[in-house]
């Protein structure tokens, strides 16, 4: 046990699972003494609502960072287990046979268990004599005192966001890895996933960690014009070809979730990438999809009950229907619909699912077929997704179910069953869904996504009748389309505030899928004085030509940049042919 006497820091790991940019690590270096880096396996956190795949994703992460500090400080890392002001209490009174800590630093987390949390843990050290301080570092932006900001309103396009983010100055470098003292004390290791699951994790291209996070992250910079032309909506919803189990995207989004890499760290690498050369620009760049992330963490901090369908700004109130056995057949990979079916198997086995998949789904689900509450679909991906986090879960259900006022029109529906022309970028040989959906695996590739429209014959030659080894459809797509619009439009009329303004999608007669955006290009100096380095980069140098050749990133939120209504340079309408890079 540490002496009680001695200085004696805690730095309290919750979702920086990181050493580096880590400014509660770098506080308790600066205070001299002992540094306890350690985390708390929180029973809130309850392993009935989450799944094993992200849980274990955590325990790596953790184990990451304890092998860190082991090798590189000859520190390690505490875990300990319990209600967070119960185990502090302990830590703070020296029982336990542990350590007694002097004072705690953190990194601040804006959901709203954790801020009731860390509020009554700040209580809870004043009354024990115990130094508590904490910092912002999760996001860009110092989320609480952005929020405090005279004239603060929670911005809804990705114009208000740069403006803001412009206006709070320069995003700082990030923080060095600071000397830590060694640490000897026994006990309290990372316990195995066995420990606390009898279900064996099955997601295997995910290996959680700080390691591992910086790694891909140089992956994707290694090639800077991969970078640059880097565009949201244009990569394959379906994996990459030859491979349709492998993200096509670069894989950040648990990293950034569990704090395994630090944002700045990211934003700056881009910037690096970008300066002298042509680039892609907000929203769908890979600034562009930082910026939406920290958007999301303003309304979740800013806006009363982000998370429900009731006294929520950034929701207009639908009556959604409630039908088990309709929301069991969309978690379990069994509508009948293969790419939608292929889509949830997918999440569920790996944790992680594309953006544009993600739009499939919560449509479906929502307004496009099944007529379900966003909040039902919200809360199964908060347990199978490795990169499901509270504010930005929230922010794209309420985006996808075209109840919020950033959302695209209501009356946009996709196609479960997307042609070779559909936005969601789906491949039209098949293999994706023979992957994930095997009952398919014999179904030829021109029935593939609607198998109950192949001839019986073909259906007894693939070894699967429809009906019989794989559902039928559970709606007829088409009908109940037309009913949801109608729904939602009366539901919208019947408001209290009447018809919707056109970017809530009052904009008339129904609408398909609109297929791929406009897109504009910037160019950024290589001088010292880069925008990027300043800020967001809007309006930063001359405009050049759209690329035709584009990648997505999923590391921030999983928004569509389908805000055409909002910005007149962007229009909907068909693009060149899409090449899907490799990460």
């Amino acid at each position: 046990m540490a002496a009680a006497t001695a200085a004696c820091s805690g730095v309290w790991f919750r979702k920086c699972l990181r050493l580096h940019d880590n400014a509660a690590l770098v506080e308790a270096a600066r205070q001299g003494g002992t540094v306890v880096p350690f985390f708390i396996l929180d029973p809130w956190f309850d392993r009935q609502k989450i799944g094993v795949n992200r849980f274990n994703f955590l325990l790596e992460s953790l184990r990451d960072l304890d092998e860190q500090l082991r090798s590189q400080h000859q520190s390690r890392l505490l875990v300990f287990q319990g209600r967070p002001e119960e185990v502090l209490r302990e830590l703070f009174g020296g029982k336990g046979g542990a350590v007694r800590l002097t004072s705690i630093f953190w990194e601040k987390d804006s959901e709203p268990y954790a801020v009731a949390r860390d509020s009554r843990v700040a209580t809870l050290a004043k009354e024990c004599g115990v130094q508590a301080a904490s910092f912002s570092g999760h996001t860009l932006l110092d989320l609480e005192a952005t929020v405090a900001r005279k004239g603060f309103k929670p911005p809804i396009s990705m114009k208000s966001m740069q403006t803001l983010v412009n206006s709070m100055g320069p995003i700082r470098e990030p923080l060095a890895v600071p000397k830590l003292p060694p640490l000897q004390v026994e006990g309290f290791e990372v316990p195995s996933i066995s420990q606390l699951y009898e279900e064996r994790p099955s997601s295997q291209g995910f290996p959680g960690g700080e390691r591992e996070a910086l790694r891909r992250l140089a992956t994707v910079c290694s090639d800077a014009d991969y970078v640059c032309k880097f565009e949201k909506p244009k990569t394959a919803s379906t994996g990459r070809q030859g491979s349709p189990w492998e993200p096509s995207t670069t894989g950040l989004s648990p990293y950034l979730k569990f704090g395994c890499i630090s944002v700045r760290t990211v934003w700056h690498a881009v910037a690096r990438c970008q300066q002298g050369r042509m680039h892609t620009e907000p929203p769908q760049s890979l600034h562009g999809q930082i910026l939406f992330r920290d958007m999301f963490y303003l309304h979740g901090l800013a806006v009363p009950n982000y998370d429900r369908n009731e006294g929520n700004a950034m929701c207009k109130p639908i009556p959604w229907g409630e039908d088990a056995a309709l929301l069991a057949a969309w978690e379990e990979g069994r509508t009948g619909f293969p790419f939608i079916d292929a889509l949830m198997r997918q999440l569920k086995q790996t944790g992680w699912m594309h953006h544009l998949g993600r739009h499939a789904v919560a449509c479906f689900l929502t307004r496009g077929d099944l007529w379900q509450n966003w909040t039902a679909g919200r809360d199964i991906f908060d347990k199978y997704l490795l990169d499901a986090d509270w504010s930005v879960n929230n922010g794209n259900w309420l985006w996808l179910a075209g109840v919020a006022p950033f959302s695209a029109p209501y009356f946009r529906v996709y196609d479960p069953c997307p042609g070779p022309k559909s936005s969601l970028n789906a491949e039209q040989t098949g293999e994706f869904v023979r992957h994930f959906v095997p009952e398919l695996k014999a179904m030829p590739a021109k029935y593939i996504y609607k198998p109950w429209t192949a001839p019986i014959a073909d259906q007894k030659k693939a070894g699967c009748i429809v009906g019989e080894d794989y559902p039928n459809p559970i709606v007829d797509h088409q009908k109940a389309r037309d009913a949801n619009i109608a729904r939602f439009k009366a539901a919208v009329d019947a408001s209290k505030g009447g018809a919707l303004p056109e970017k809530f999608g009052a904009a008339g007669a129904a609408q398909g899928d609109p297929g791929p955006m406009q897109t504009k290009l910037s160019f950024t100096p290589s001088a010292a004085s880069s925008s990027s380095d300043k800020g967001t980069g809007k309006g930063s140098g001359r405009k050049g030509k759209r690329t035709e050749s584009a990648e997505i990133i999923d590391a921030a939120s999983d928004c569509d940049a389908t805000q055409g209504t909002q910005r007149k340079q962007r229009r909907w309408g068909s693009g060149p042919s899409d090449k899907a890079m490799g990460a």
